[in-house]
């Protein structure tokens, strides 16, 4: 492989190789990371729900304990 290469110009290597590259793999790639992102969007919805939920059970629990006292 690395015959093959020695041979080429520098913009086979640097530019040429990396755009086939992306035409071909740039839908597997895309998808990948749209996956990732749509995960980390999930994981960041997931832990601002579950944080609210502590506290309106924190602060409903704060005054029903305050109520108590009457």
């Amino acid at each position: 492989m690395r015959e093959i290469f020695a041979g080429m110009p520098w913009w086979v290597k640097w530019v040429a190789v990396p755009v086939i590259a992306l035409v071909v793999f740039g839908g597997l790639i895309a998808s990948f990371v749209g996956f990732v992102i749509g995960l980390l969007f999930k994981l960041l919805v997931f832990v601002a729900l579950v944080g609210g939920l502590i506290y309106v059970v924190r602060k409903f629990t704060s005054s029903s304990s305050s109520r108590s006292d009457w």
